[in-house]
Parts: C-alpha cells; structure tokens; sequence
C-alpha cells in the first residue's frame, strides 16, 4: 500500500488556510487579537509587571515613563501591571457570561420553542425581562448582593439569557413544522432526541455568533458596574476599576482610564470582528467568494 508525498497533504491545507484567510480577513484579525490577548493575561506575571496591589505613596502619579510605561496612580501602584492583570478580570467575565447565557438560553429556547404551554408561560417572563435596560438590570441585582467576579458573572448573565431565549425559539419556530422534524415526530422517536439530534444542531451557528456578542457586551457591562461602584471589588484590578478610580484625577493623571480604556477597546472590537467574520462564514445568504 502506498502513501501520497508529504507535498501532496501539504498543499490542500495551506490552500485552505489561504482561502480562509481571502474569505474572511477581519475574523482571522480579530482571533489573533483575541489569542495575544488571553495570552497576555495567562502570561501577566512574566511579562514584566509587578504585584498589582503594591502600595508605594513616594511613587505616586508617575507619568508614563522607562520605569513606569503606563504611569502610576493616586496609591502609587504600577498601572501597567494593573491593565495586565486587569484582562484576566474582563476576559473571564465576558466568557463565562456567554458560555452560560448561551447554555441557559438554549434550553429555554429549544423548550419555548417546541412546547406551547411552556411558551406561553417562560416567554412572558423573558419578555418582563427583556422590558428593563440589561444595564439596569444588572446593577439592580448587584444592589441586592455584595461586591463578587462571581456576582457580576451571575448579574449580567441573567440580564442576556431572554436575549438568546428568543434567538433559539425563532429558529425552533421555524424548524418545528419542517419535514424531517414531522418524519422524526411520525416515527414514533422521542421528545429529547427530536430536539438534539434534529433541532439543536440548527442553531449551533447563530448561537456561535450571537455569543460573541454577548462576550463583548458582558465586558462592556462589567466596566460599566465596575466604573460606578457596583462590580467587581476594588481589591480586584480590571479595567473596569482602573478607570473608576482614576476618574477624579483624569485632568492630572488621564493616563490612569486611557490605557486600560485602549485595552478594553481593543478587546471588544477583537470579538466583534470574531462575531461579524463568523455570521458571514456560517450564513450562506451572507457568505460571498470573491
């Protein structure tokens, strides 16, 4: 039995990775910023930074310099250590927030969509839900616990949940009365295996897209709750805080909120370039060759 050349295996894959790359430039952008990203917060303490939280009041609003490359702030502590450190916050919030809202919102989504007696009942809630700002709603139940990741995490996942909710149960809407999904109901298979092996993988590539953008708005809003005083506690550097507490000092020390600001940019135009790439890729109405 023969084997084909190495040459041969080779130049399938790199055309394929070529096209990918022709195809969809600003998704391949926005992963790359995306990984240097998650690699800098894995790698914070080898990257040159110091203990985040390390008071020195001798030092303190230190402009940007060789020693201090982004400053430092009203305590002293090392605002570029602070901004590292800072992504392992932001970061963890937005994923974990999209991975749960998209679990939770996909079961209420393929049981609204499928049961109409469950429809009529879950969706009235979701839409009391979807009735209050996702801000507001999460700085309302961060009022009713204290300080936490963990709270912030559970606040701002229950303010996006009725968002996929809905997403699901229009797209179970529309394939419930489709003729494969008639066939499987005729033949006699059961209620849990129509919904995984028939219905769940249909939605797999408007849940990989909308959960991006539920990455980037959960970082978004974890600054904002941070920025006001309702996030993640102060003892906890993210980007969120960094500006917060930088706020009164802005006309003296703006470097405090601009660098974090710029990280915090850069990351959500990184997963919204992640989000725009993969809506284009998985919708063949959007999905265009050159």
């Amino acid at each position: 039995m023969t084997t084909l050349p190495a040459a041969t295996i080779e130049v399938p894959q790199r055309g394929m990775v070529a096209d990918a790359l022709r195809r969809h430039p600003t998704m391949i952008a926005g992963f790359a910023i995306l990984a240097a990203m998650v690699l800098m917060a894995i790698l914070a303490p080898y990257l040159g930074t110091i203990d985040p939280q390390a008071v020195s009041p001798v030092r303190r609003l230190r402009e940007p310099s060789e020693l201090y490359w982004f400053g430092t702030d009203m305590l002293g502590r090392d605002v570029y250590s602070r901004t590292i450190y800072g992504a392992r916050i932001s970061l963890a919030v937005g994923l974990a927030v999209a991975v749960l809202s998209i679990a939770i919102g996909l079961f209420f989504g393929l049981i609204t969509g499928y049961v109409r007696l469950a429809d009529t009942i879950l969706m009235r809630v979701m839409d009391g839900l979807m009735s209050i700002p996702p801000i507001l709603l999460a700085i309302a139940l961060m009022a009713l616990t204290k300080a936490s990741v963990e709270n912030v995490i559970v606040a701002i996942t229950i303010a996006e949940v009725p968002r996929v909710t809905r997403l699901v149960r229009s797209v179970v809407l529309g394939l419930r009365e489709q003729p494969f999904v008639e066939a499987a109901v005729a033949s006699g298979t059961r209620f849990h295996h129509i919904l995984i092996k028939h219905i769940l993988p249909n939605t797999v590539a408007p849940l990989l897209v909308q959960g991006t953008y539920i990455c980037a708005s959960a970082m978004i809003t974890e600054a904002i709750l941070s920025f006001i005083g309702a996030g993640t506690p102060p003892n906890i550097p993210s980007w969120g805080n960094i500006m917060a507490e930088g706020r009164s000092l802005f006309q003296v020390a703006y470097y405090v909120i601009l660098f974090p600001g710029i990280f915090l940019s850069i990351a959500v135009l990184a997963v919204n370039l992640v989000g725009d790439g993969l809506r284009d890729a998985l919708d063949p109405r959007l999905a265009r060759r050159m």
